[in-house]
């Protein structure tokens, strides 16, 4: 199965130069940082002028590994809520990137409420955009798409329980979680709004979050991955998240009427 680009030429360069330069931009490291380690790292999705910034500050500060499991959202309401593509390749402008077989076997074999379904991923942009920036930082990579339409939290913590159970038997697996914040309200309110789930976020604590996204009306739309990311982070025994860098489209359209806000963590 290829899965062909659905977002190239919108929301990052159809040119392969041009994507190239524009990913080693945003992901430039600061003089003498080293890669560290991470277990797991959340990173924005919107189009990479408004977030590429944000997302390559996360990717600069990691050593990005060979082996990747993204886990994004379902944005479009067809296909199956807990979605996986475990063979085949995606293909960008700068080439095609393997699936990796085993790892995607080892998650279905763990979390029963997996399915098969390309429908869910034909269309997402959540897990396509971060493809790039693994295809430059990370040339050999294999990766396992996974996207939640669900927001059940039972279902979540699921799928964040078989998480951390793969990623306990494969220690070498980057756990790649992709959100944007909340959407579509005044930049004040939004940075106000951000804060609460930042807060939540760095505290791991993935019941705290999902409770306030809900009582807050806080329009996070990764708000499934980031509960599923946290639970398994738990498990994993995780004890330190940083927020690298935060952001919202005001920063770069100018537009405070009407914005949506971006994060960059690192987990370990």
């Amino acid at each position: 199965m290829l899965r062909l680009p659905a977002v190239a030429g919108r929301f990052y360069p159809d040119n392969s130069e041009e994507l190239t330069t524009l990913v080693r931009e945003c992901a430039k490291p600061q003089p003498d940082q080293k890669p560290a380690h991470a277990k797991a790292c959340l990173v924005p999705h919107a189009g990479y002028r408004f977030s590429g910034h944000v997302a390559g500050a996360v990717f600069s500060r990691i050593a990005v590994p060979r082996k990747i499991l993204i886990l994004g959202v379902r944005h479009f309401p067809r296909g199956e809520p807990v979605a996986i593509i475990s063979i085949g390749a995606w293909r960008t402008p700068l080439g095609d990137a393997a699936i990796d077989e085993a790892l995607a076997a080892s998650l279905k074999n763990e979390c029963p409420i997996l399915r098969e379904d390309t429908v869910a991923h034909s269309r997402e942009h959540s897990l396509e955009v971060q493809l790039p920036f693994l295809q430059v930082l990370s040339p050999d990579f294999s990766f396992v798409p996974v996207a939640l339409g669900t927001v059940r939290f039972d279902d979540l913590v699921a799928v964040g329980e078989a998480l951390a159970r793969v990623l306990a038997a494969n220690p070498e697996v980057l756990l790649l979680t992709t959100s944007d914040l909340n959407h579509y309200e005044d930049d004040a309110t939004t940075r106000l709004k951000d804060r609460k789930a930042i807060d939540q976020i760095l505290a791991l604590n993935p019941r705290s979050l999902y409770d306030i996204c809900t009582k807050e009306n806080i329009s996070m739309c990764g708000l499934g991955p980031t509960v599923a990311m946290l639970t398994a982070l738990r498990a994993l025994g995780a004890n330190h998240a940083e927020l690298v860098r935060h952001s919202t489209s005001a920063d770069i359209s100018g537009d405070t009427t009407n914005v949506v806000g971006y994060a960059g963590f690192i987990f370990s």
